[in-house]
């Protein structure tokens, strides 16, 4: 019986084929099959050239091994059980064809870019230190004014020098020049609902058909090997550009149910049921995947760990976190600790519906204590600027009685005191964010609650949002295009709305400049002083004190030299009021001050010597002393 050792070793999964020194060898789980035959084609069409009949040599354990290479050669499996035939593509298929409908035999070592085998992740000392930036491969160069050639491809993300009609920086230059530290790719494995090949089909991905396979849509040719190399080239361009690639992973559904290829390898086996007639719907679009079994949770945790080692994927996004069982997460989060500690591990802990599974056996918000995983914040969002609506108005609009949430928030949700009681033991398990690819853009949901304000104050409430998460502890999170001010046209789930509602409209950076400056100096600010950025429950009690002050008003001290940062002592105030707001300091000292609602970055641009201030309506003002 032959094992799969002397192959690619990124390649460690239990089954599927792999080309190797001595040939191919197919090893496939395929449950209460009477007979599987692997079908040949050198072409993504019905023209087979060979039958290999599989043999059962321990039960729906299936083999064949050949003695030449079958690199790009085209297959699918025929399967019979109890009389009847179905045909499919294994689901640890590394290739696909055109639309996905016949799988290619890969060595992946002849995927591989120049230099790819130098390619490094980035190295990041801790979560905190994190600024994660959230794209859609097609919305990121897709508009005319990207001036990037290949649109809508991952080959645009390797493009330099890109412009937008006023020469303002474009893709990867102007990430740069934000300051983030990683991408977060919305899904870029294979899914279903779009058409390969029509550049205008659009949809976001969270419909999975084969999960260790690129996405078509996005290769320059989506019937050979491009998806593979062009997704390297991505990667390899962000991270010679000290930027890391974190995948947004959807292991709790598949589109297709009975036509899955799940179910035709293993029927009924992968999915949760409500009873023997009606599948389980945690997900809310009609199946969830069973991933407290063995089979199935073997195939997650090995599909993930392939990511990490075969693309050197530097962080993982899990959608919809709490319809995957606790001890699948805690598989994956070790087996991606002792490939990289720097690998981040993140995700909703939350689900649409209730899953088949008990409250003590998943991950919701506060069981990620100590477990090496990040859950997305909603509280603190929804205290910033209010529910996914177009009425309420959060703290941001000077709505009442939110200190408190904000506070716990702003102390990286820790048990910071008797009043102040969050779900995290460390900073770096709350990510912390006021807008993603779901609900409204960040600008579209100041402008709907807001429209009688004039387009100058909702810039300032928009700036004063992003830089409470900015100057507050944990992980930081920013919808890609908010910097522009982003907006999707008031459509708050444009998951199919097309080019045009989605794409990052680039001559807004330069019609917004300012804006997008700001969003630059508090990245700035936060990434050269670890005041914003400290790691522990301790080193919060230690150097972050909050300070007296009037309700609808938080001011906190950080220092001295709070985590070892330069300054030594910090002052950040945030003035929800619609009017000036004068904040006593406490102490009389010679302060400098670095941001409030026209300013950001770390360079003075007033000083004064007082124990108090006056700080403008809707904002942030962060100052400093070093008496």
């Amino acid at each position: 019986m032959k094992s799969f050792k002397g192959y690619n070793t990124y390649d460690q999964f239990s089954y599927g084929i792999k080309v190797g020194l001595n040939g191919t060898d197919i090893k496939l789980w395929i449950k209460d099959a009477d007979e599987v035959i692997v079908n040949l084609s050198y072409n993504d069409n019905d023209q087979v050239f060979a039958q290999l009949e599989l043999e059962e040599k321990e039960k729906n354990i299936w083999y064949k091994s050949i003695p030449e290479s079958l690199h790009g050669v085209y297959y699918w499996l025929e399967i019979e059980r109890d009389g009847e035939r179905v045909e499919t593509v294994d689901p640890w298929v590394k290739a696909v064809g055109v639309n996905s409908e016949r799988g290619i035999i890969v060595d992946l070592e002849k995927t591989n870019p120049p230099d790819w085998n130098k390619d490094k992740r980035i190295s990041i000392n801790s979560p905190v230190d994190a600024v994660i930036y959230e794209l859609h491969v097609k919305d990121f160069s897709i508009h005319p004014e990207s001036g990037i050639k290949n649109k809508g491809k991952y080959l645009g993300f390797t493009e330099t020098g890109t412009v937008n009609s006023e020469g303002l920086k474009t893709g990867l230059d102007h990430l740069k020049e934000l300051g983030i530290t990683h991408v977060q790719l919305m899904p870029v494995f294979d899914f279903a609902t779009v058409d390969d090949q029509d550049i205008e089909d659009y949809n976001w991905g969270y419909d999975p058909l084969y999960y260790n396979v690129p996405e078509g849509s996005y290769a320059t040719n989506p019937s050979n090997f491009s998806r593979i190399k062009e997704l390297k080239k991505l990667i390899q361009a962000l991270h010679r550009n000290n930027i890391g690639v974190i995948m947004d992973v959807v292991y709790n559904h598949t589109y297709y149910t009975e036509k899955s290829a799940f179910n035709k390898i293993a029927p009924e086996y992968f999915y949760r049921w409500y009873n023997e007639d009606e599948l389980a719907n945690g997900s809310g679009v009609g199946n969830e995947i069973a991933t407290e079994k063995d089979k199935v949770q073997e195939f997650i945790v090995e599909s993930v760990l392939y990511w990490a080692r075969e693309y050197h994927i530097d962080g993982f996004r899990f959608d919809l976190m709490a319809l995957i069982d606790e001890e699948t997460m805690l598989k994956i989060r070790k087996g991606l600790y002792e490939i990289d500690p720097d690998i981040l591990v993140y995700g909703e802990p939350w689900y649409a519906l209730p899953p088949q599974l008990s409250e003590k056996e998943i991950i919701l918000k506060g069981d990620q204590k100590g477990k090496g995983i990040g859950v997305f914040n909603d509280s603190f969002r929804n205290a910033i600027k209010g529910e996914n609506d177009l009425r309420t108005q959060g703290f941001i609009g000077g709505h009442n009685n939110l200190e408190r949430a904000i506070e716990r928030g702003i102390v990286g949700e820790i048990n910071y005191n008797k009043e102040i009681k969050g779900f995290a033991l460390v900073p770096e398990e709350t990510i912390n964010y006021v807008s993603c690819h779901d609900n409204h853009t960040l600008w579209d949901k100041i402008q709907g609650v807001f429209p009688a304000v004039d387009e100058k104050e909702r810039i300032v409430l928009d700036r004063f949002a992003q830089a409470i998460i900015m100057t507050s502890q944990g992980v930081p999170f920013l919808l890609g295009g908010e910097e522009f001010l982003r907006t999707k046209y008031g459509n708050s789930n444009s998951y199919n709305a097309g080019n045009k509602i989605n794409a990052l409209k680039w001559g807004r950076k330069s019609k917004y400049n300012d804006t997008f400056k700001y969003y630059q100096g508090l990245i700035t600010l936060r990434r050269e002083h670890p005041a914003f950025r400290l790691k522990s429950e301790e080193e919060i009690r230690k150097y972050l004190k909050f300070l007296e002050t009037p309700p609808g008003i938080i001011a906190f001290k950080l220092g001295p030299y709070a985590g070892g940062d330069s300054w030594k002592e910090i002052i950040v105030i945030y003035n929800s009021w619609w009017d000036w707001a004068n904040v006593n300091l406490v102490n009389k000292k010679n302060w400098n001050i670095i941001v409030d609602d026209r300013h950001s970055g770390t360079e003075t641009f007033n000083t004064f010597k007082a124990d108090e201030v006056d700080v403008p309506p809707h904002s942030v003002m962060v100052l400093y002393s070093n008496d």
